[in-house]
């Protein structure tokens, strides 16, 4: 399906829901929506995939690693994790050793803190390069949830998260954003725990079982199901429909706009 089928798809739906009157119909006992946002609502994830892999693929290749970074990797050990926590993750998983060093360290090789930053910049490289917009029917879904007065909120390990939303014309559709930032502020552990979620549902006077998690990573429908939310809902981009649900999702969709017929 294209993207301006999908769209048009989606949009069609939407008004569908408003002419009926079903608006109020949407998921009935949850009243907040909390989004994940790379993979779910932006594409960036791909734009996060070929960061880690412009900086760890030379990295283990250099190090003589016994495996050659993959795509794999990316899903097993990096996605939905904070970004040093990713690191950390995958050189155990080759059994190398580096120091943690700082969070400030500059990009570069000889830390976690340092690799880290050197793949943060190489995603800031990327987004600058090609920008970013949301995927199809995303604006519409947002449109209609919000119509049914549904609280939205976007929780996300990264700490691009407020200037990828800007990019994609989509930070004024939140009343929260709890990103790397915030978390790293407020001392709450990244998924899979469910301390970033259990934060914004609270911040949104939400109980968590009043309240829907929409994640595309393993790591953050674990979180979802940790936090016992009353939605675990998970997209597939990739990891596969038998992982998410195997991680504790109620729901698997390909697409966001399905949440608008579930």
């Amino acid at each position: 399906m294209t993207e301006a089928l999908t769209e048009a798809l989606t949009e069609a739906l939407a008004v569908a829901l408003v002419e009926g009157d079903r608006l109020g119909e949407l998921f009935p006992g949850i009243g907040a929506f909390l989004f994940d946002l790379d993979g779910v609502l932006t594409p960036t994830a791909e734009l996060h995939r070929r960061a880690w892999a412009g900086t760890m693929a030379p990295f283990l290749a250099a190090r003589a690693a016994p495996t050659a970074y993959s795509e794999d990797d990316y899903f097993r050990h990096i996605d939905g994790k904070p970004r040093f926590e990713g690191v950390a993750a995958l050189l155990e998983s080759r059994g190398l050793r580096l120091p943690f060093g700082s969070i400030a360290d500059p990009p570069g090789d000889g830390s976690i803190g340092a690799l880290g930053n050197r793949k943060n910049a190489e995603f800031a490289r990327l987004l600058a390069d090609g920008g970013v917009a949301p995927y199809p029917g995303t604006v519409a879904v947002l449109d209609a949830l919000a119509g049914a007065g549904k609280r939205l909120a976007v929780v996300s390990s990264s700490k691009n998260a407020v200037p990828v939303l800007a990019a994609a014309g989509l930070i004024d559709r939140f009343e929260l954003v709890v990103d790397g930032v915030l978390a790293a502020h407020e001392h709450l552990a990244g998924k899979p725990a469910p301390e970033t979620y259990l934060y914004a549902a609270g911040r949104l006077g939400c109980a968590a079982g009043a309240a829907a998690v929409v994640e595309d990573a393993i790591s953050g429908v674990e979180a979802g199901r940790a936090g016992a939310f009353g939605l675990v809902v998970g997209l597939d981009r990739g990891v596969g429909r038998a992982a998410l649900t195997a991680a504790g999702a109620d729901l698997v969709i390909d697409q966001l706009p399905e949440l608008l017929a579930a």
